[in-house]
C-alpha cells in the first residue's frame, strides 16, 4: 500500500464499495460548531472518555444519566464551588464511578477548561483553533494541562467532540507499520507521534480527506473488521 488511494481501495473493497464506506465515516464538526459547544460538554465528553478508559464502555454509557445528576450536568460555575470534602464524598456515591484517581481528575479539569475558556474566550475556541496538522500538540497540551488526558483518553475525546482528528487503534497502527512507519505497537512517544503526525499531513495533502475520515478508512482497510 504504497498511497492512500490504494489503502481506501482496498477498505472500499472490505465495506461493500465506496457509498457503503462513507456512510460509516465519524461526523466531524465545523468550526462554528465546536466553538459553540458548550464548555460543560467538553468536560462531561472528557469526563466520559477518562472513566471508560479500562472499564466496561456499556456500563458507564448507563450509568451517564446518573453521572449528569450527581456532577450538576458538569456545570463548572457549581464544581468549582465544591469543598474538598464535598469532591471525597464522591468516592462512595453509587451514582458515580467509586475510584478517586478518577474523581479527582473530574476535580482537576475543571480548572483545566475553566483556565482555557478564560484564555480563547470558551474552551471551544481553543480546541476550534489548534490545528489538525499539529495534533499530537493538542494531545501534549491536554496531557500537561489536564488530568488523565494522555494517550487513548485524549485520543477519543477528540473524536467525540467532533474535532478533526485521527486515532490509533490497532488496524491504524498495522496501516502505519505496512507504509514503513517504524513505531510501536501503542504509539506513546515523541518520536513516533511525531511520525504519525507526519504521515497522517501526507495523506491529507494527497487526498483532501480529514484526518478522521483518514483514520478511520486505514482502521476499515485491514484486520478482522470486514464484512
Amino acid at each position: 500500500m504504497k498511497t492512500f488511494t490504494q489503502i481506501k481501495e482496498r477498505a472500499e473493497k472490505r465495506k461493500g464499495g465506496a457509498v457503503a464506506l462513507k456512510k460509516m465515516l465519524p461526523e466531524v464538526s465545523s468550526k462554528k460548531q465546536l466553538e459553540k459547544l458548550a464548555d460543560d460538554r467538553y468536560l462531561a465528553a472528557m469526563t466520559k472518555c477518562i472513566n471508560q478508559a479500562g472499564f466496561s464502555w456499556k456500563v458507564i454509557e448507563n450509568k451517564w444519566p446518573q453521572f449528569e445528576q450527581a456532577f450538576f450536568g458538569f456545570d463548572l460555575s457549581k464544581l468549582g464551588l465544591l469543598s474538598p470534602e464535598q469532591w471525597e464524598a464522591y468516592a462512595s456515591d453509587r451514582r458515580v464511578v467509586r475510584n478517586w484517581q478518577k474523581i479527582k481528575a473530574l476535580q482537576e479539569n475543571v480548572f483545566f477548561v475553566q483556565e482555557e475558556s478564560r484564555k480563547h474566550g470558551g474552551f471551544g475556541k481553543f480546541i476550534a483553533d489548534w490545528p489538525s496538522a499539529d495534533q499530537i500538540g493538542l494531545m501534549a497540551h491536554m496531557k500537561q494541562h489536564g488530568s488523565r488526558l494522555g494517550g487513548q483518553s485524549a485520543l477519543w475525546f477528540l473524536r467525540r467532540v467532533g474535532k478533526d482528528c485521527f486515532v490509533l487503534s490497532r488496524d491504524v497502527v498495522v496501516v502505519l507499520n505496512a507504509v514503513g512507519l517504524d513505531i510501536a505497537a501503542k504509539p506513546a512517544s515523541q518520536r513516533d507521534l511525531k511520525k504519525v503526525q507526519a504521515q497522517f499531513n501526507a495523506w491529507h495533502e494527497e487526498t483532501g480527506l480529514p484526518y478522521s475520515h483518514l483514520s478511520r478508512i486505514a482502521a476499515y482497510s485491514v484486520g478482522e473488521n470486514s464484512l
